[in-house]
């Protein structure tokens, strides 16, 4: 299945873009997402009359995420769980644990967004996170937990 995609979407390209996806992500993702149309002809020129609106958009949400990731960047956040006596915690930091958190300080943030590579936090110490403001804006951040 062809598709235009109508957003930037990672590892498969920017907007504008006509590209060849399995017929279930086009079908059950992408379009019900808003992120893509099918590429027929009438919607390649439905496309081309709108896209200089849909850029702006594109441009307007990129600049958003700037400004949210300018005040974020190099934020030291911190969690306080309960933990053993060897510095394990009973449970585990997650990344609602982090938006949660992000959003009492008051940044706006969805669970979404946060970005934990090795899982989920389970011991006492620092820890660099990613925020993921949109595809290009990318804000690393430190979350220092803490034991009860």
């Amino acid at each position: 299945m062809q598709v235009i995609l109508l957003e930037k979407v990672v590892n498969l390209g920017n907007l504008g873009d006509i590209v060849k996806v399995k017929d279930g992500y086009g079908r059950n993702f992408l379009i019900p997402q808003g992120k893509a149309k099918r590429a027929t002809e009438a919607n390649k020129a439905e496309f081309e009359a709108r896209r200089a609106e849909l850029e702006k958009q594109q441009a307007e949400q990129l600049a958003a995420a700037q400004k949210r990731g300018e005040k974020l960047a190099g934020f030291m956040l911190q969690v306080t769980q309960k933990a053993g006596v060897d510095g394990r915690l009973f449970g585990s930091v997650t990344n609602g644990d982090i938006a949660e958190a992000l959003t009492a300080q008051g940044f706006e943030v969805s669970k979404s967004e946060v970005r934990l590579p090795e899982g989920p936090l389970k011991a006492i110490g620092d820890y660099q996170v990613h925020i993921a403001l949109h595809h290009d804006v990318v804000v690393e951040i430190t979350v220092s937990v803490l034991g009860e």
